[in-house]
């Protein structure tokens, strides 16, 4: 495959690459690399492209395996899972304060669901993956990923009632 093909079949979803790698990593910078290693890998694979079914399914696999393999890791030991890509630029200085701090109790939530709950929420919510590429990418069935995705929205609807409706959580 030439760069300008390889281009066109990554470039696409590079933003997603990045976003899950922002979702499992946290930092940013920890992200970029993260995502510029896969892209690396992504191009010394590149004769061997055209024989994968899925490009995209196999770069977020990739992405995750990565991510997760950095965290295990010794130096990553500070790393944690948050997420806050959501602005709103027209919002009042109150909404703004709410909606921080709406994300930041779903953030603290999120940190509290096991771990195929928090990839099956990022995958399906944010990323819009169907329910066969999630299961392909975490290794579960689409059933069990309904089911996980299922329990993870109640959690995250459940703490966030009792947070709004008694002030702490």
């Amino acid at each position: 495959m030439k760069q300008t093909e390889f281009l066109n079949v990554v470039l696409p979803f590079k933003d997603k690459l990045f976003r899950l790698a922002k979702r499992l990593l946290v930092s940013t910078e920890e992200a970029e690399d993260a995502t510029q290693e896969i892209l690396l890998k992504l191009w010394s694979k590149n004769d061997r492209m055209k024989s994968y079914d899925n490009v995209e399914a196999f770069a977020m696999t990739m992405t995750k395996n990565f991510c997760l393999d950095r965290l295990k890791s010794k130096q990553a030991s500070n790393l944690k899972l948050v997420h806050s890509n959501y602005t709103d630029t027209n919002a009042s200085l109150q909404t703004q304060v709410e909606v921080k701090d709406s994300v930041s109790w779903v953030e603290k939530i999120m940190e509290s669901l096991p771990e195929n709950q928090k990839m099956a929420l990022q995958l399906r919510d944010i990323e819009q993956y169907d329910f066969d590429e999630i299961g392909k990418l975490l290794e579960m069935t689409p059933v069990a990923v309904r089911v996980a995705l299922s329990r993870a929205r109640k959690t995250v609807r459940e703490k966030l009632m009792e947070k709004h409706n008694y002030g702490i959580a």
